[in-house]
């Protein structure tokens, strides 16, 4: 015990300021030092070009109004405004229910590399039936614009 308590105390310096006025060593310059390079040509961000716009809210406000007038107008001339609101809340709710699903889906364990491998042999599907040939993609276009109509109800 006596040997770890004198091996605790620290020893005197003779010269205190010894330390203080050494000179720092000099290191060699070398090239691992700086790894990029310099580049003189380089402009600094004070020498880069500035201009200054005005951000303006008129141009955006008349566009704002027309929008929301829009709108009201569409919202107005609904007639079961209720059942707007419950496919709307039912949307919300169908999306939250899936993210809860696929989230107990992707904890288990390797069924979400499966799930992967489905997606990527579908894919590989779609690709060479519908995008591969020139007649395959125009069938698609033609499908997907026939899609587009039922949609909208554009009879032309």
């Amino acid at each position: 015990m006596v040997a770890t308590a004198a091996a605790a105390q620290p020893v005197p310096l003779r010269r205190p300021g010894a330390l203080l006025r050494a000179p720092a060593p000099s290191l060699p310059a070398s090239r691992a030092a700086a790894p990029f390079p310099r580049r003189t040509a380089s402009m600094k961000i004070s020498q880069l070009p500035l201009t200054a716009t005005r951000f303006s809210k008129e141009s955006d406000s008349a566009e704002d109004d027309e929008l929301l007038s829009e709108l009201r107008d569409k919202w107005d001339a609904m007639e079961n405004k209720s059942s707007l609101l419950l496919y709307g809340s039912g949307a919300i709710l169908a999306v939250w229910i899936s993210l809860v699903v696929v989230g107990a889906l992707d904890s288990v364990p390797l069924l979400p590399g499966l799930l992967e491998l489905v997606g990527l042999g579908y894919s590989g599907w779609f690709v060479y039936r519908y995008l591969l040939f020139q007649e395959n993609r125009k069938e698609l276009a033609n499908n997907l614009d026939a899609l587009k109509k039922r949609i909208i109800g554009d009879d032309e």
